[in-house]
């Protein structure tokens, strides 16, 4: 049977949707996939094409045609994954590949794929060239001194002109390199002999000099190495993926994979450092942190941090800047006990090592916690929600499981036990979860009502409601949010806000991402006798509904804005919904009828005023705006000077920031990540509460607003 004769045959499930295997994410991207086809099958992978150049126009939310709009937009994703950092590709090499940016549909159509081998081809020699570069430029040696300039942020750059500025452009990225090397074995044989420290310059540690060298010369070899070593297969899955990604930013091709850390958020054991991680414009990007991980409690890695090199405690650092996430995740996990040391960039372009001991994700610190506070005659409740956790698997097998509506309603009877005056719900860095559990959680705040509109790719919408009239708690409620707040956690926060029922503070705008995705497994209905001719073929993740609060915005791209604004250490990133390619934009439906809260509530106009008064009182606020500024220069300075006295400055002054936040308590001291100096967590919680100036500032306000009333009418 030839080719065409199979496709046309296999052409009614092509487009069967009602089988689709359908698995609901209401959390920030994860990134699980299989290990790739160890051969690489032409037929297989026109099978792929076809059937994204069908799927995705009629099954996306934004049913956008796999038009010349759209080849554009999966062009630019492809260019940006396939040399991220510009260090390979010349400006004649983009232009030829410019060539397909019109014609990706047509190749999907086709299911004939040009772009991935010319852009395979075109790297790999770059690569050889460069490769061959790197020993001559080491080896003639570098003035240290001299001060020269190099661009960091690749949107910044354009691809080299010719060969030679390609050189100069590695010159440097070397020369930066070997410094930074060279200072690492300075301060660490610095901590033994602290006079090392006192002159610097390469003159004086001859033999620490050709050390750094050394190590930036293997390192470089290998990275190249492995980047040439990439299947033709990473290739068109890379291809594959940014065809997805153009029709918003949670949508991808999963190539395949092992499965062992697909939703990871709603399960509870992964031996690792309990991270989301992302390939973001070919580099290995932190959604982010699993409540209960190892990262979590080691606390320096952070969502938005960029890893550029894994070691193990005493190895050599490993480059996975360009690398495929599914090796960079190998690379990372690991036994637990062991340590895995990350090189980061932070968002601000300081890099960090942060050393991490794998561990498996601690399920009871992921369970939603209380505790309480005293203000003076004042006892105010505190729960934290790290996560809208649900163990579906456990679930569907009719076995015990615990979920976050319960144990959040437990906690809430335990509260009110103690009589508390108000209470602060804390969402942020909540990444989402369960839908139900959205919706069970609000209700248990409301008597009763709509709680979200869901609307599906076929336009029709579904309100979801809180169908239990009794109402848990009544009284004075805040809730805290961050720029990490996503998804479920941004439902809540939305509608208790709708509803007049509580006061939100947070940062300018949570996460923004008002989505669900559902993964269609594409071997479902590929016949069991073809199954074996094309291996697995992998699965699409691709969006489906997108939410709507009950008064008809959306809570997507704009994210739930809080009625009292407080500065963050986070205010300088770019982060959200709002700053990510091609994402779906904010619009809106009918609102529906809900009648607003009648009970006790924070007086909103009285509480922004003593709010701000407060955060303008506060030494823990100035802080942090002092903080958050230096740190915003900093991040937009991407230019380096690449010279001695200049890097070596710019590492000082980054230590004494550092230091100086540490002081102030916006950043651990070194060493809390130290088994033996972990507290429980219910310690952990209590000097959390005490510490934190958000939920001080949360206090304050209940204290100064649990007099307050007001009532509203029905909204229509």
């Amino acid at each position: 049977m030839t080719l065409p004769t199979r496709l046309s045959f296999r052409r009614p499930w092509l487009f069967a949707a009602a089988s689709f295997l359908l698995v609901l994410t209401l959390t920030a991207p994860c990134q699980a996939k299989k290990a790739a086809p160890e051969e690489f099958n032409a037929e297989r992978n026109q099978l792929i094409a076809l059937m994204l150049s069908q799927q995705l126009p009629a099954q996306h939310f934004s049913h956008h045609p796999l038009d010349d709009a759209l080849s554009r937009r999966a062009f630019d994703l492809y260019l940006r994954q396939l040399d991220p950092r510009k260090r390979f590709l010349l400006q004649a090499d983009a232009k030829q590949l410019q060539a397909f940016a019109d014609h990706i549909d047509e190749e999907l159509s086709r299911g004939k794929i040009v772009l991935a081998d010319a852009g395979m081809t075109l790297l790999n020699d770059r690569i050889d060239q460069v490769d061959k570069m790197i020993d001559p430029i080491l080896n003639q040696g570098f003035d240290f001194d001299l001060k020269e300039s190099l661009e960091i942020e690749p949107k910044k750059l354009e691809f080299a002109e010719n060969i030679e500025k390609l050189k100069e452009r590695w010159h440097l990225a070397l020369k930066m390199q070997v410094l930074e090397a060279y200072f690492d074995l300075l301060e660490t044989k610095g901590k033994q002999q602290p006079d090392i420290l006192k002159n610097i310059h390469p003159k004086q540690h001859p033999a620490e000099i050709q050390e750094a060298i050394k190590k930036v010369r293997e390192s470089t070899h290998r990275a190249l190495s492995r980047l040439a070593h990439q299947s033709r297969q990473d290739h068109f899955d890379r291809y594959f993926d940014a065809v997805a990604r153009a029709f918003d930013p949670h949508s991808d091709y999963m190539a395949p994979t092992s499965k062992e850390d697909f939703d990871i958020q709603m399960s509870g054991s992964l031996e690792g450092i309990g991270a989301l991680l992302r390939e973001d414009e070919g580099l290995i990007k932190v959604v982010r942190i699993i409540p209960g991980s190892a990262a979590e409690k080691q606390g320096k890695l952070q969502a938005e941090d960029t890893i550029l090199a894994v070691a193990e405690k005493d190895g050599e650092p490993v480059d996975i800047s360009e690398m495929r996430i599914r090796e960079a995740v190998s690379l990372i996990r690991g036994p637990k006990g062991t340590e895995v040391r990350l090189t980061v960039q932070k968002p601000d372009g300081t890099k960090r090592v942060i050393p991490i001991i794998r561990d498996v994700v601690r399920i009871e610190e992921t369970y939603a916690k209380s505790t309480t506070i005293k203000n003076g005659k004042t006892t105010i409740g505190y729960l934290r929600i790290p996560s809208f956790y649900r163990d579906f698997t456990a679930q569907s097998n009719g076995k015990e499981s615990r979920n976050v509506s319960d144990d959040t309603l437990a906690e809430l009877i335990k509260l009110k036990k103690q009589k508390i005056g108000g209470l602060i719900v804390d969402l942020r860095n909540n990444g989402g979860g369960a839908l139900a559990d959205a919706v069970q959680i609000s209700g248990l705040f409301l008597p009763g009502g709509p709680i979200v509109q869901v609307k599906d790719s076929q336009g029709s919408i579904r309100v979801l409601e809180d169908e239990d009239r009794d109402v848990a708690y009544g009284g004075p409620l805040i809730i805290l949010v961050n720029q990490f707040s996503a998804s479920a956690s941004e439902i809540v926060a939305a509608a208790l806000q709708d509803y007049g029922r509580a006061f939100i503070i947070g940062s300018e705008h949570t996460h923004g991402k008002g989505t669900v995705q559902a993964m269609m497994d594409m071997n479902k209905n590929l016949p069991l006798l073809h199954l074996q001719d094309y291996d697995d073929l992998g699965a699409l993740k691709l969006t489906i509904q997108k939410f709507y609060r009950v008064n008809g915005g959306s809570t997507q791209f704009k994210g739930v804005e809080p009625d009292l604004v407080v500065p963050s250490i986070f205010d300088y990133l770019e982060t959200g919904e709002k700053y990510m390619d091609y994402s779906l934009p904010w619009d809106q439906v009918d609102r529906v009828d809900y009648a607003r809260w009648r009970g006790n509530r924070i007086p909103q106009d009285q509480m922004w005023l003593a709010g701000k008064q407060w955060i303008d009182n506060s030494a823990a606020f100035k802080k942090i705006k002092e903080e958050t500024q230096k740190t915003k220069i900093r991040a937009k300075q991407t230019t380096v000077t690449v010279a001695l006295d200049a890097m070596w400055k710019e590492r000082e002054e980054v230590k004494a920031t550092r230091k100086e936040a540490k002081a102030a308590g916006l950043m651990q001291e070194d060493g809390e990540d130290d088994e033996s100096k972990q507290e429980p967590p219910e310690q952990k919680l209590d000097k959390q509460v005490a510490t934190d100036p958000y939920i001080q500032l949360a206090v304050f306000l209940l204290k100064e607003g649990r007099n307050g009333g007001g009532s509203a009418g029905a909204v229509r």
